[in-house]
């Protein structure tokens, strides 16, 4: 039985011990919170994450569930096989012609792949994501062909693209849906109602060419769960670090103007987000970092996987109330975008690289001006 990814879904990703937010909670600890059951069907996880260590925990969060009872979802792009990690940036991709050539792309597709499933414990994910592709990987067929084949070889039931770490890649994506949306069943993006640039410039095309949209970052660096306070002490190391200076006390701000509306329909304020997202028809899923912060007045991570988990099926904001918390969000310009930019000038970097001809034509093509719509002007 293929499981389709449900309306809430949880990242290996959290409990801070792989990728650095809050505190890096137990092992044990995580494992239980990653464990599907009691409203959380959907798990996720990438092969880069502790080069391989966080598969092996979802391994063990997954001991004794019924196969059928949840839907697995994995990520590889990152090879921590052959290359080596380049300070902050990570692992190289495997589409680094240090490392390989387009020939060798499909067998390394596939050594990791098979990788990963070995340990988590799987012989095949419902869902498989290319994590983090650099330029070769949303433009070439030779890489495309080889996610195909994993899915027609019974490792996977779909395929996707998971644009990253950071925000942007707008017309990366829509160029790679556009070239390839007939064999992509999925898309994952940064979105949430503090962050609908430049996120939303992509959902029209997911939706053109029945691509579903899982979204993360849904919390807004952990604002939405409603225990974060500035002043609060960050654990060291913490990636919000990069956000600017007072980002907090002005997301307090906006989200106190968005309590109304979530009052008014009963939700929570991360529920809150999390219906904003679902009422983009391009997307069937969300999945926020569930994060221990510091400090006594942290709430237990626990809690908020269960306030995740009682999300109300039926969406209670009406197209008045998006609209609304859309403008009260708005951040239009906030920041430089990653993937192919107008202000992006010299060499070709991994996660950032020229805007071409052909990109801009893409743009026109769905009304993105990307000297207007895709710079930063704050």
């Amino acid at each position: 039985m293929v499981r389709e990814p449900g309306r809430a879904a949880i990242g290996t990703w959290s409990g801070g011990r792989f990728l650095h937010f809050g505190e890096a909670i137990e092992e044990d600890r995580l494992a239980a919170l990653l464990r599907p059951g009691e409203g959380i069907d959907t798990v996720l996880t990438a092969d880069a994450y502790g080069q391989g260590d966080a598969d092996r925990v979802l391994g063990r969060a997954l001991e004794g569930v019924v196969r059928d009872d949840y839907c697995l979802i994995g990520a590889i792009g990152h090879d921590f096989y052959e290359g080596e990690r380049e300070g902050p940036k990570g692992f190289p991709r495997f589409t680094d012609p240090r490392l390989r050539g387009p020939r060798e792309y499909a067998d390394y597709l596939r050594m990791a792949t098979e990788k990963s499933l070995g340990r988590i414990g799987a012989t095949s994910f419902d869902l498989l994501l290319l994590h983090n592709p650099d330029r070769v990987g949303y433009g070439s067929e030779v890489v495309w062909d080889g996610m195909a084949a994993l899915r027609d070889d019974g490792l996977t039931a779909g395929i996707g693209v998971a644009p990253g770490p950071a925000n942007g890649f707008t017309l990366d994506l829509i160029d790679c849906l556009e070239r390839f949306g007939d064999r992509i069943d999925w898309a994952m993006i940064i979105l949430n109602p503090l962050e609908p640039w430049p996120g939303e410039l992509c959902l029209d095309a997911a939706a053109r060419h029945d691509v579903q949209v899982l979204t993360r970052v849904v919390d807004y660096g952990g604002l939405f769960w409603d225990d974060l306070r500035p002043g609060m002490e960050l654990a060291k190391f913490d990636h919000r670090s990069f956000r600017p200076e007072g980002w907090i006390g002005r997301g307090l701000e906006k989200i106190e103007k968005l309590r109304p509306i979530a009052e008014r329909a009963e939700l929570t304020p991360m529920q809150l987000a999390c219906q904003w997202n679902l009422a983009h028809p391009a997307v069937a899923s969300v999945a926020p970092t569930l994060i221990q912060e510091i400090g006594p007045e942290a709430r237990p991570i626990e809690d908020k996987r269960a306030e995740l988990a009682a999300l109300p099926a039926e969406n209670r904001l009406s197209p008045e109330d998006v609209e609304e918390i859309r403008a009260v969000g708005d951040n239009t310009g906030s920041m430089a975008l990653k993937g192919a930019s107008p202000e992006h000038g010299g060499e070709e970097r991994p996660d950032r690289w020229p805007l071409t001809e052909g990109l801009a034509t893409v743009g026109s093509r769905w009304g993105i001006d990307p000297d207007r719509d895709l710079v930063a002007s704050r």
